[in-house]
C-alpha cells in the first residue's frame, strides 16, 4: 500500500466507534482524532456504505430492511460533517449506458437539494460501484462540478494487478482531449474492489464478528475488535498512525504531500473482474428500458423548455415527478439493466407517469390519430423542436383510412404518403397494448402517414389530418426478391442517397452517394452469440446480466426459406421491408433530402427451446482497412480510438475476443481507413464493437437462461404477459448508418447525433372547427430571425422560480474534429431570452451549485509525472453584462442562471 494508505470499513462501524467513544470508556482510548502525523504511516479509516436506489428490492422497499441502526440519532448528529464527502447526486449514476446530459440533470437535482438543505457543496467524487469508468465521468462530471478528487473501487483485473505492483493506482486522470490537463481531476483506484481489510466486513452475511456494543450482554466485544484493528494495522508498519477520515482529509492530505502523480487518459472500459469475467453484457441488458430511459430523457428535456414558455406552475401538471424516475434510472443498477426484474418494472412505472402522450406509437397505436373524421372533425398535431435551430423532419403516424389529406397551419394541402402497415406490427401493437396499457385496440389502422414538417427554433408548427374525397399518395409496393425470380438487383433512395440490393440473394450489398463520390460494398446480417452456461467446472463464468460471455463464435441467423423483400416507394420516404426469420424483422428507410439510412429492427421473441440463452448483434461488413481501430462515444460526448486486443494501460492477455472488445455506445461507433468514414448512431445505449477490420457490429437484444454469480442471483430471461400467457421480450429500436469522405463525418455524428437525441414532440388534439380561431398555430421561443449555431445546443432550459432560469449551452464538437465547426461560437443571449428582460447572468458550476469564478479559484492544482501532448485548450470569455453574448470553444459545456424581470 502507497505511504499515507488507504483502509474502508463499513460505515456501521465508524459510526458505532464514533458515538461508543464519545460515551464511556471501559477500554483503552486510541487517539483516532482526523490529523495527520508527520513521520508515520498516517492509515485513514475512511467508513462507508451505499445503498442502492433500487437493485434486488425497489427504491421504496429499500426504507425496509434487516439493520436500521444507521438511522439513529447518534448517525444523525454526524450527517452533516459527512456530506461533503459524497457525490451529491441523487444516485450513484452507471457509466456507461448514461447519456451525458443525464448524469448532469441528476448530479444538478441532488447538488442544489443538498445545498438548500444543509448549506453544503460536495468536492469528492465517490463513484465506487459502477461497472468501469468514463472519461466523460473523469472530467465533466468530476472537475467541471468543482470535485477535487474521484475515487472508485471497480477497474481491470489485469489493470489493477499491474497498478498495484507499480503503486500507480492513484493518478491525475485527464479524460478529455480537448481540455487536457485545464479539465484533470485526482483518481484513486482501491487496492480490492470496495472491500475492508479481512475480518473487518459487517455485510449482513459476514462472517466477521459483529460488534457488540452492550457492555451488559456477555458477547460485548468493543475493546477486542478496537485492539484487532490497531494489530491489523500495526502488522503492516511499526509506525502506524489510524484516524477517522474522510475522502476529502484524504486529498487535502494528498495535496499536502506535494508530490506529482502519474497521467491516465481515456476510460476504465471494459471492466473484467476475473478470466473470462468481463462486465460488457450489461451494455445491452434490458434494451427495451433503456430505449425508455432515451425516450423519456428527450422528452423532459423538451418538456422543461415548454414549461418555462408557460410559466412553472407550483399546483399544475409540473416536471418534477419525471425529473426524479429519471434520476433514479441513471442508477447503476438500473438503465445498466442489472436489478431484478420486479425492480425493472418498478422503474419503468416511475417513468411512465411522466409521459403518457401516445406512448405505443412506436408499433402504430395512438388512439387520437385513429379517430374517424367523416363528422368533419381534424385530428390537430401540434409538433415542438427542442433545439435550436429550424428543422425538418418526417412525421409518421397510424390513420384508419386512406381518404386523409394534410394542412399545414395555414390551410395549405401538403405532400403526404400512405405506407401500409405490415401484419407482423398489427400483432405485436395488439399484444402489447394488452399487456402495458390493458385495452384492446378497437381499431386497426391500415397505414402509416409520413408528412414532413418543417418546425422553428424552440417551437412548435400546427399541422391538421381530416377526411379527404380522395386517396392520399399511396406508396407504390412491389417484391424486390421473390423464390425463383430472375431479377438480380434494385435501386432505393430518393436523391443523392442510393442502396442497391440483390434480388437474387435478398439483401442490400451497396452504399451509393454520387453527390459525396462515395461507393461501398455492404453486407449487414443478424447474428448471436450462444451464452456461455454454468457447467460448475472450476473454469465456469456464465453469461448474465453483467456478464457477457459467448459459447464460442457467433453463429449467423439466415433467412427461413429467402422470405421476399417488400419495397414501397413514394414521394418522402422509400422503405425496405425484410422478414429475417420468424422473430426478427427490419425495415430500412431513405427520407427524401437525407444522406442517411434509417434501420429499425423487431427482434423477439428470442426462441429458447433448446436450452440455450442467445445474445442477437446486427453486423455490418465494409471493405474499408480500419487496422483494428475504431471509435466510440463517451455517454454521447467525447469520441474514444479503440484497437482491438489491445489497453494502453497495460498488456493485455487476451481470454475473451469478442467479450473483451466490446465497449458501451450512447451516441455512435465509427470507423474509418485513409479515404472513408462509416459511422453507425444508436437510438438508446448498447454495446458494440469491431471484432474485424471493416466490419461494426451492434448488441440488440439478450435473452439467458442462467446467473452470472454477480449478486442479482436471477437470469436475464424477459418476458411480457397477457392473462397469464407470457412470451419472451420484444425489442424494437433504430440505428442509422452513413458513409462519409474521411475527415466529414463528424458533421453528421454531432447534428444528426441531437436530433436523434431530442426529437419532435408530438401533441395531438381533436377540433370541429378553425383550431387556428382560437390557438397559436406557429411559435419559435427565441426571437424569430436568430437561430443557434449548429454546432452549439441548448441543454437545459428550466424555470427554477423566482425569476430564475437555468441555462445550459453545450458545444458538440471536440477539438480538430471538423475543419468548420470545431471552432468557437457565440449565443446571443437577448435574442434567445428575447421577450425578456435580464436583470442578471452568473455563470454557474456544471451542477448549479455554486459561481463557477469561485469554483475554479479553489479547486486544487496537481502535479503530474513527465510531460504530456497538452492541446491548445480554447474557452470563451466572461460574459459582457451589456452585450450578453456567450462564447463556447469546442467541447465546452456552460451553464448559467438568469435572473429575469417577472
Amino acid at each position: 500500500m502507497d505511504s499515507g494508505g488507504f483502509l474502508l470499513c463499513p460505515l456501521f462501524l465508524l459510526f458505532l466507534f464514533w458515538c461508543i467513544i464519545s460515551s464511556e470508556s471501559q477500554f483503552i482510548r486510541y487517539n483516532t482524532t482526523s490529523t495527520i502525523v508527520p513521520g508515520k504511516l498516517n492509515v485513514h479509516l475512511v467508513a462507508h456504505t451505499h445503498d442502492d436506489v433500487g437493485w434486488l428490492k425497489t427504491v421504496d422497499q429499500y426504507y425496509v430492511g434487516s439493520n436500521n441502526s444507521i438511522q439513529g440519532a447518534c448517525v444523525q448528529n454526524v450527517l452533516d460533517s459527512l456530506i461533503p464527502a459524497l457525490n451529491g447526486g441523487m444516485c450513484m449514476h452507471d457509466e456507461a449506458a448514461t447519456h451525458y446530459i443525464d448524469m448532469i440533470d441528476q448530479t444538478t437535482l441532488g447538488h442544489r437539494f443538498i445545498k438548500d438543505e444543509f448549506g453544503i457543496t460536495p468536492r469528492i467524487g465517490w463513484q465506487i460501484d459502477p461497472f468501469g469508468h468514463s472519461a466523460v465521468q473523469a472530467y465533466l462530471l468530476g472537475a467541471e462540478v468543482g470535485f477535487d478528487s474521484l475515487f472508485f473501487g471497480r477497474i481491470d483485473y489485469q489493470d489493477r494487478a499491474k497498478r498495484k505492483g507499480e503503486k500507480s493506482l492513484e493518478v491525475v486522470w485527464q479524460g478529455s482531449k480537448t481540455f487536457g490537463s485545464s479539465a484533470q481531476i485526482f483518481s484513486d483506484a482501491f487496492p480490492e474492489n470496495y472491500e475492508p481489510p479481512s475480518n473487518f466486513y459487517y455485510e449482513v452475511d459476514s462472517d466477521a464478528p459483529i460488534v457488540q456494543d452492550d457492555i451488559n450482554l456477555f458477547d460485548y466485544n468493543v475493546p477486542q475488535r478496537v485492539n484487532e484493528f490497531v494489530a491489523a494495522a500495526i502488522s503492516q508498519d511499526g509506525r502506524v498512525h489510524a484516524l477517522y477520515s474522510t475522502p476529502s482529509i484524504y486529498t487535502d492530505a494528498k495535496h499536502a504531500a506535494n508530490e506529482a502523480w502519474p497521467i491516465k487518459t481515456d476510460d476504465y472500459f471494459p471492466y473484467a473482474d476475473r478470466v473470462n469475467g468481463y462486465w460488457t453484457g450489461y451494455f445491452t441488458s434490458r434494451p427495451a428500458l433503456k430505449g425508455y430511459v432515451r425516450l423519456l430523457s428527450g422528452y423532459y428535456l423538451a418538456a422543461r423548455q415548454l414549461e418555462y414558455f408557460k410559466g412553472k406552475s407550483a399546483s399544475g401538471p409540473n416536471t418534477e415527478s419525471l425529473a426524479d424516475a429519471l434520476a433514479i434510472a441513471q442508477h447503476h443498477d438500473a438503465v445498466s439493466g442489472t436489478s431484478k426484474q420486479h425492480v425493472a418494472n418498478d422503474y419503468a412505472k416511475r417513468l411512465s407517469i411522466g409521459y403518457t402522450e401516445c406512448p405505443l406509437l412506436n408499433i402504430s397505436y395512438c388512439p387520437a390519430s385513429e379517430a374517424d373524421f367523416s363528422d368533419g372533425k381534424n385530428l390537430v398535431i401540434v409538433v415542438y423542436n427542442p433545439l435550436g435551430w429550424k428543422r425538418e423532419d418526417v412525421i409518421r403516424i397510424p390513420v384508419a383510412n386512406e381518404n386523409v389529406v394534410v394542412r399545414d397551419s395555414s390551410g395549405k394541402e401538403i405532400q403526404s404518403q400512405l405506407l401500409p402497415i405490415p401484419d407482423y406490427i398489427h400483432g405485436l401493437r395488439n399484444y402489447h397494448a394488452a399487456a402495458y396499457l390493458g385495452v384492446s385496440p378497437s381499431v386497426d389502422p391500415k397505414y402509416w402517414l409520413a408528412f414532413s414538417a418543417i418546425v422553428p427554433p424552440l417551437g412548435f408548427s400546427t399541422y391538421y389530418v381530416s377526411k379527404d374525397k380522395q386517396a392520399a399518395t399511396i406508396s407504390d409496393r412491389h417484391i424486390g426478391y421473390r423464390s425463383g425470380s430472375p431479377n438480380d438487383t434494385f435501386e432505393v433512395g430518393l436523391g443523392n442517397l442510393k442502396l442497391i440490393y440483390s434480388g437474387k440473394e435478398g439483401k442490400l450489398t451497396q452504399y451509393i452517394n454520387r453527390k459525396r463520390k462515395v461507393k461501398e460494398s455492404l453486407d449487414q446480417t443478424y447474428k448471436y452469440y450462444a451464452s456461455y452456461g454454468d457447467d460448475f467446472t472450476a473454469n465456469a463464468q456464465a453469461s448474465g446480466a453483467y456478464i457477457f460471455r459467448p459459447n464460442g463464435s457467433s453463429i449467423q441467423i439466415n433467412p427461413n426459406g429467402r422470405s421476399p423483400i417488400t419495397v414501397l416507394r413514394g414521394p418522402i420516404v422509400h422503405e425496405v421491408h425484410q422478414q429475417i426469420n420468424s422473430w426478427i424483422y427490419q425495415t430500412t428507410r431513405l427520407f427524401k433530402g437525407k444522406e442517411h439510412a434509417e434501420v429499425e429492427f423487431i427482434v423477439g421473441p428470442i426462441p429458447i427451446d433448446n436450452g440455450i440463452g442467445k445474445e442477437i448483434a446486427t453486423e455490418i461488413k465494409t471493405n474499408l482497412t480500419s487496422s483494428k481501430t475504431f471509435y466510440t462515444d463517451s455517454n454521447g460526448r467525447d469520441f474514444i480510438e479503440r484497437v482491438r486486443d489491445y489497453r494502453k494501460d497495460w498488456n493485455l492477455e487476451v481470454n475473451q475476443p469478442v467479450a473483451g472488445n466490446y465497449y458501451p455506445i450512447n451516441l455512435g461507433i465509427y470507423l474509418k481507413d485513409n479515404s472513408r468514414e462509416f459511422s453507425v448512431l444508436v437510438d438508446r445505449s448498447v454495446g458494440g464493437s469491431s471484432i474485424l477490420d471493416g466490419q461494426l457490429e451492434l448488441m440488440v437484444h439478450r435473452r439467458i437462461l442462467n446467473d452470472d454469480s454477480r449478486g442479482v442471483a436471477e437470469a436475464l430471461n424477459e418476458t411480457v404477459c397477457v392473462s397469464n400467457k407470457c412470451t419472451g421480450l420484444t425489442v424494437l429500436g433504430k440505428y442509422y448508418f452513413r458513409i462519409d469522405p474521411v475527415g466529414e463525418g463528424a458533421r453528421w455524428r454531432r447534428t444528426f447525433g441531437q436530433e436523434i437525441y431530442s426529437p419532435f414532440l408530438l401533441a395531438f388534439a381533436e377540433s370541429e372547427g378553425n383550431w387556428g380561431d382560437s390557438h397559436v398555430t406557429k411559435f419559435s421561443g427565441i426571437d424569430s430571425s436568430y437561430s443557434l449555431p449548429e454546432n452549439v445546443a441548448i441543454i437545459t432550459l428550466q424555470d427554477l422560480g423566482d425569476g430564475k432560469i437555468l441555462l445550459r449551452l453545450a458545444h458538440l464538437y471536440e477539438i480538430g474534429e471538423d475543419a468548420h465547426l470545431s471552432v468557437k461560437s457565440s449565443v446571443e443571449l437577448k435574442k434567445v431570452f428575447h421577450n425578456k428582460q435580464i436583470n442578471k447572468v452568473t455563470e454557474v458550476s456544471l451542477s448549479a451549485n455554486q459561481e463557477r469564478a469561485g469554483m475554479e479559484r479553489k479547486r486544487l492544482v496537481w502535479q503530474v509525472k513527465g510531460s504530456s501532448r497538452e492541446p491548445q485548450v480554447s474557452r470563451g470569455g466572461p460574459v459582457d453584462p451589456e452585450k450578453l453574448i456567450v462564447e463556447l470553444a469546442p467541447m465546452e459545456i456552460r451553464t448559467f442562471i438568469i435572473n429575469i424581470n417577472q
